[in-house]
C-alpha cells in the first residue's frame, strides 16, 4: 500500500451523492465517498456536474443547480476535511490545512441551453472547469457521439468560449468531437485541458487523444489527464495498461503536463439508478480495470506506479503536475481576473 498522493481531474461522485440522498441517505459523502478519498490519499478532486439523459432539456438547469448546491453543502458540512477552491492559491491553502481541495466542473453545457449569460452564473456558483459537450450534441458543439456529422463549434459555441475565457472558466475538451477540438484550437485564446481522456496511439477509441491533439493542448499551456476506463486503455485492460498510457503521454508531452482523470465508473454505477448506464450500453459488459475501480484502490495503484516510474516521476504525474497547472489556470484573487 503506497502513501502516494493523487490529484483526480474527474470523479462523478456528486451524481452518486444525489442518487443516494434521493434514496434517503442523510450524508452519503461523509459515509461513503470521503473515506474512499482519504484511503486513496486524494488531495485534489474535480467534481463534474453531469446531467443524465432523462433530464436533458429544460430539466438540465434544475438538475445542475441541485448538484451545485450539493457540492456547497458538502464543503460546509465537511469543512474540516475538504475545501471548495475558487481561486489561485486556494489549492495550496487547502493542502497546508490538511484538507482535500475540491474543484467544481460542468460536463456538457446542456444546462446553459442557448444562453451565454449562464456561464457567468456558473462561475458565480463556483464552477471553474467546463466542457461544452458530453457525447451528445449541444447548442455549442458536437460530442464524440455525433462525430459522423463532421460538426465543429456552432457560432454560439465560439461566443461561449470567449465568454468562458472572460469570466475565468477553464475549457475542457474531453468528449468533444475531433473536428470540434481543432475548431477550438483555432478560436481559443487561453489554455484548455483534457480532464479525462487517454492516448489514441495505444487504444484507438474516439474518446482518446491523438498525439497531435495532446501536443496542441500542452503547447497552448494546458495539460492532459488520463482516464482509467478499460475501453480507453486496451482490449484486455489491466493496471499496467493504465501505466502504459502514462509512460506514453509523459514521453510525448512531458511529466509536468500529465495527470489523472480516473472516471471511476464502476464505483458510480454501483451507487446510482440503472438508467444511467442503460441509456447507452449494457453496463455488465463494460470493461472495468480490476483493482482500479474506486478512489480507495489508489493505494495499491500508487505502489505499482512507483515500481514502474520511480518515486519522483510517480509524484509528478500523480499530483504535483496537475496541482501546479490548476494553480496557474485558476483566477487570480489579487487581480480579480482570470489568468
Amino acid at each position: 500500500m503506497s502513501s502516494l498522493k493523487f490529484a483526480d481531474c474527474h470523479n462523478d461522485l456528486l451524481l452518486g451523492v444525489l442518487h443516494q440522498k434521493e434514496r434517503g441517505i442523510r450524508d452519503p459523502f461523509g459515509d461513503f465517498w470521503l473515506p474512499q478519498l482519504k484511503t486513496g490519499n486524494v488531495v485534489l478532486q474535480v467534481l463534474p456536474v453531469y446531467v443524465e439523459e432523462q433530464f436533458i432539456g429544460e430539466g438540465a438547469l434544475r438538475r445542475s443547480m441541485i448538484l451545485f448546491e450539493n457540492a456547497w453543502q458538502i464543503a460546509e458540512q465537511h469543512k474540516s476535511d475538504v475545501a471548495l477552491c475558487l481561486n489561485s492559491g486556494d489549492i495550496a491553502k487547502a493542502h497546508t490545512e490538511g484538507k482535500i481541495a475540491l474543484l467544481l466542473a460542468v460536463e456538457g453545457a446542456e444546462a446553459a441551453g442557448s444562453s451565454l449569460e449562464f456561464f457567468d452564473l456558473f462561475f458565480k456558483m463556483g464552477v471553474r472547469l467546463l466542457s461544452l459537450t458530453w457525447n451528445r450534441r449541444t447548442m455549442f458543439a458536437d460530442g464524440v457521439g455525433e462525430s459522423d456529422t463532421g460538426g465543429k463549434l456552432t457560432s454560439l459555441g465560439i461566443e461561449a468560449i470567449a465568454e468562458m475565457e472572460r469570466v475565468g472558466i477553464i475549457l475542457d475538451v474531453s468528449h468533444i468531437s475531433e473536428n470540434g477540438f481543432w475548431h477550438i484550437s483555432e478560436v481559443a485564446k487561453k489554455p484548455f485541458i483534457a480532464s479525462h481522456s487517454s492516448m489514441h496511439a495505444l487504444q484507438s477509441h474516439p474518446r482518446n487523444l491523438r498525439d497531435k491533439q495532446a501536443n496542441r493542448i500542452v503547447d497552448g499551456g494546458g495539460f492532459i489527464a488520463l482516464n482509467a476506463f478499460g475501453a480507453f486503455l486496451s482490449n484486455s485492460p489491466t493496471i499496467d495498461s493504465m501505466i502504459d498510457h502514462v509512460e506514453y503521454a509523459v514521453k510525448l508531452v512531458g511529466k509536468k503536463n500529465v495527470g489523472f482523470g480516473f472516471d471511476f465508473m464502476k464505483d458510480l454505477i454501483d451507487q446510482v439508478d440503472p438508467v444511467l448506464g442503460n441509456t447507452l450500453v449494457d453496463v455488465s459488459k463494460w470493461p472495468f480495470v480490476v483493482g482500479l475501480d474506486r478512489p480507495s484502490d489508489l493505494g495499491i495503484f500508487g505502489g505499482r506506479l512507483i515500481e514502474r516510474l520511480g518515486d519522483e516521476l510517480a509524484n509528478d504525474v500523480a499530483w504535483r503536475g496537475m496541482t501546479a497547472m490548476m494553480e496557474q489556470l485558476l483566477p487570480n484573487l489579487k487581480t480579480g481576473k482570470a489568468n
